[in-house]
């Protein structure tokens, strides 16, 4: 039988019928006003006064795909002021003229807080890996490249082995105080072929026959045409208010910080290749994490990079490096259904944790494209509970849960078996940190990216037909899909669910 994954539940569990202290306290309040009218005998304002107290309770408990109806207004209001500002569309520095530093990222959005710095020189080649600051967030990050066999015919045993690697890098990862999320980022994108090309201008003989050179034409076509290539990458994510202090030990500054990165690298690597069975882990340098942001918003320009890099090995004076100011697009613009760069659209959605659990693997088809051109990517994210937190979070849902049963035995309601199921997993959640292990949060984020010529609406569907094939509900990220498509195409640590710390 195949590993499930079903040990999750919600984050917080209201324990007055379902309701939490700040929803309850806002309906209190506003029930005041009906009860004085009805104290007071004023019949026709008691009437108005409920109307407002429903129209009140709708807003502030009834859930609307994923958000209470008060999300949804703050956010249209948000995005209209935007738009009647002109501050919804974006334009690189680039574009017009004034990219002064070709080494300053020029991201937009949620991206433009990051900047880029060189670690200390490591190993023989003496590389420098980048380390990534989020001024915004407060937050450093490293990424890393990692190639992994894949679970297409890994036996149950198998999955379950990698799914405890799983268990013990997020248990390690919490044991260090520092790591604060880890976000694996997974983009599948048919072939472009330019590898392909490239070994056959250094293997083609000019005196080839005529029907051999047809048949590797025609053979590099087929292929380029049914081949799906992937990427895989791994972020480690740290706080600044933790980071500060670690860093004390190494120096001070950027270096201390970046050295105190690489020292958190080397123990998720050990984890990475021993645990989760990955065969390649590269923390990436600057150059390469820039290569790997500019095919994430332009997944066209990769053929191009590709040609670059393969000209410099025969001549060294070719410049194949991405500017960090020329990585973003040169464009964007944030609609409400979709995400707008440069001559691509992209639509993003959340993946629902069923309620059955999850299959280890299962996600696979959601990574699959339907058409060529189209780019499909993923992202999950293991945000980890510092041990305080933790436990006191522990603590305060077993309290609602217990709170919520008490209320609903005398008031004769019946608990639902939903309800019984999360109330017990909330339970157990108190064993497990008592035994070691660290409280996570996962939550994962898939998107589609097709060319402007293409109808994106019609490659959304796909994307949820592909998430609900998996066993899975898609909710799509309206109204946010700019950050939906940065955290989960951009190997740069973004977070849809962090809260600055130290702040």
């Amino acid at each position: 039988m195949a590993t499930v994954y079903g040990d999750y539940s919600r984050d917080r569990i209201g324990w007055f019928f379902g309701l939490s202290g700040m929803q309850l306290t806002i309906l209190s309040v506003g029930l005041f006003p009906v009860l004085w009218a009805f104290n007071a005998r004023q019949w026709g304002l008691l009437l108005g006064l409920t109307a407002g107290w429903g129209l009140l309770f709708i807003l502030v408990v009834v859930p609307v795909r994923g958000r209470s109806a008060t999300g949804w207004l703050a956010a249209s209001i948000a995005h209209a002021v935007g738009l009647v500002f002109r501050w919804t569309p974006w334009r690189s520095r680039a574009s017009r003229g004034q990219a002064d530093d070709l080494g300053v990222p020029d991201l937009p959005g949620v991206l433009h807080g990051i900047r880029v710095h060189d670690g200390p020189p490591q190993g023989a080649a003496m590389s420098r890996v980048a380390v990534v600051q989020d001024k915004a967030n407060r937050v450093w990050a490293v990424t890393a490249a990692v190639t992994h066999p894949g679970l297409a015919l890994a036996d149950a045993e198998e999955r379950t082995r990698q799914g405890r690697g799983l268990t013990d890098l997020l248990n390690a990862c919490a044991r260090t105080e520092l790591i604060s999320e880890v976000i694996f980022v997974v983009r599948s994108v048919p072939d472009d072929g330019a590898e392909r090309d490239q070994w056959l201008v250094r293997h083609l003989r000019p005196d080839a026959p005529v029907l051999a050179r047809a048949v590797n034409e025609q053979l590099a076509q087929v292929l380029s045409q049914a081949a799906v290539r992937t990427e895989a990458f791994v972020t480690i994510v740290a706080p600044e208010a933790r980071l500060a202090k670690e860093a004390k030990e190494f120096g001070r500054g950027i270096e201390a910080r970046a050295r105190a990165m690489l020292m958190l690298a080397g123990e998720v690597e050990t984890h990475l290749r021993a645990g989760m069975r990955i065969s390649e882990v590269e923390w990436l340098t600057s150059p390469k994490l820039a290569v790997a942001v500019r095919t994430g918003f332009a997944p066209g320009d990769r053929a191009g990079i590709i040609a670059a890099l393969a000209a410099r090995d025969a001549d060294p004076g070719v410049n194949a490096d991405v500017p960090w100011a020329q990585a973003g697009p040169s464009g964007a613009d944030a609609v409400v259904r979709h995400y707008s760069h440069d001559a691509w659209n992209s639509i993003s959605a959340t993946v629902k944790l069923p309620a059955r659990g999850a299959v280890i693997g299962a996600l696979a088809p959601v990574l699959v494209p339907t058409e060529p051109g189209e780019r499909r990517a993923l992202m999950v994210a293991f945000p980890i509970l510092a041990a305080t937190a933790a436990d006191r979070q522990t603590a305060n849902s077993e309290w609602a849960a217990d709170m919520g049963e008490t209320l609903r035995a005398k008031a004769g309601v019946k608990t639902r078996a939903r309800e019984q199921q999360a109330v017990a997993r909330t339970r157990g959640l108190d064993s497990k940190l008592a035994s070691g292990h660290a409280l996570v949060r996962p939550y994962a984020v898939a998107t589609v990216t097709v060319p402007k010529t293409a109808r994106i609406a019609e490659y959304g569907r796909r994307l949820d037909a592909a998430v609900r094939r998996a066993g899975f509900a898609p909710l799509r990220l309206d109204l946010a899909q700019d950050a939906g498509f940065a955290a989960s195409t951009i190997p740069l640590g973004l977070s849809l669910t962090r809260k600055v710390e130290g702040a």
